[in-house]
């Protein structure tokens, strides 16, 4: 699974660090789930590369507080919005971002979407199609924007980049799009990940995780995550007393179902969900952890299994998507049947050592 650089398809031998331009007004930090992280380890790791060029990044306020590392690699302009209004948002794509990058000789979108107006030529990044395989888990406004502006925006890009082959083949069957024009590009993981990490001993205290086994799932509370179908395989089948499931990530549209579960099957025990914990906290978690588990219904890739394995940590999760090609065999993949998931910490207990090896070989591959 190898990346295929931008600078493979365009000539950058002439470019500034005024020509390249980089459209974050949609990133707000904590509500776009992983293509945040996303984009954020592609500039980190583009910073280390001989590109021969500097983008500068249009962004909100609240990107360039949460992410001080790029403030120091790259140019970051600030537009007067929060983000969190797509309507402003897009206006200000389409007039404050449209004046400012009129003469890029190129333009990344990095959200999915593409204003009408605006530099060229363009790279747009599509993180998924979900809102077509799960609509039912989108608003209907959202729903009708999507429908309206994707088509759009991907007949505007000159070059598409994807995270997995999984997206490549349905935006290409979706929208008939020439299959040159869409690139993979997959999600990494930094080579120190996990280095600035509190002890175990630190994170069991601070989380109340006791002295038994931890499994880890970090998601925002959405309905396609799968927390729900977790909650019962941990009611119905794992029942240690001493297991705690920590559910880490912000609240989606279905949190408040899932706390309902979890006192419907009477798990606030064994359930601890501290929400969105800092990246060396997060990183502590998943490496002390049994296995993080990972029931998703759909992923256009699925990065915290990258960084389970990077972290030397087993992954059990679900057959959906993107997930059996990201994983491969270093993993324990199941489809999402409460039977199937019975015995899963059984089989990480007796095949944990050769999980680590095979993830560690695994997270590798993604640089």
């Amino acid at each position: 699974m190898s990346n295929l650089p931008v600078a493979s398809v365009f000539d950058t031998s002439s470019l500034s660090a005024t020509d390249v331009a980089v459209n974050l007004l949609w990133c707000v930090p904590g509500d776009v789930g992983g293509s945040e992280q996303y984009l954020v380890r592609q500039l980190v790791g583009l910073a280390a590369q001989p590109a021969g060029f500097v983008p500068t990044i249009y962004c909100v306020p609240s990107f360039v507080d949460a992410h001080p590392e790029l403030a120091h690699l790259y140019p970051m302009v600030t537009a007067s919005i929060t983000g969190h209004d797509r309507k402003r948002r897009v206006l200000a794509e389409h007039t404050w971002l449209a004046r400012r990058t009129r003469s890029a000789d190129l333009v990344h979108h990095g959200g999915g979407t593409v204003p009408k107006v605006g530099g060229g030529p363009i790279v747009l990044t599509i993180h998924d199609l979900q809102y077509e395989t799960y609509p039912e888990y989108v608003s209907a406004a959202k729903l009708r924007y999507l429908r309206a502006v994707m088509p759009r925006s991907v007949a505007r890009a000159s070059v598409i980049a994807v995270p997995t082959e999984y997206v490549r083949s349905t935006v290409v069957d979706r929208f008939d799009v020439d299959p040159e024009r869409v690139v993979v590009v997959c999600h990494g993981v930094e080579p120190d990940i996990g280095s600035g990490a509190r002890t175990e001993f630190e994170l069991r205290r601070d989380y109340g995780l006791g002295s038994g086994r931890v499994l880890v799932l970090p998601a925002i509370t959405h309905p396609h995550k799968g927390h729900e179908f977790l909650l019962d395989v941990m009611a119905e089948h794992w029942k240690d007393p001493e297991l705690r499931l920590v559910l880490l990530g912000g609240r989606g549209l279905a949190d408040a179902a899932v706390g309902r579960a979890i006192v419907k099957r009477k798990l606030g025990d064994r359930v601890i969900r501290p929400g969105r914990v800092s990246d060396d906290d997060r990183d502590g978690l998943i490496r002390l952890a049994h296995a993080l588990v990972f029931p998703s219904q759909y992923e256009g890739f699925g990065a915290p299994v990258v960084e389970a394995m990077a972290l030397g940590t087993p992954v059990v999760c679900s057959d959906q998507a993107a997930l059996v090609e990201v994983v491969g065999d270093a993993g324990l993949v199941l489809p999402l049947d409460g039977e199937a998931w019975a015995d899963a910490l059984d089989r990480v207990d007796a095949d944990g050592d050769a999980m680590r090896r095979a993830g560690q070989r695994r997270a590798a591959t993604f640089t």
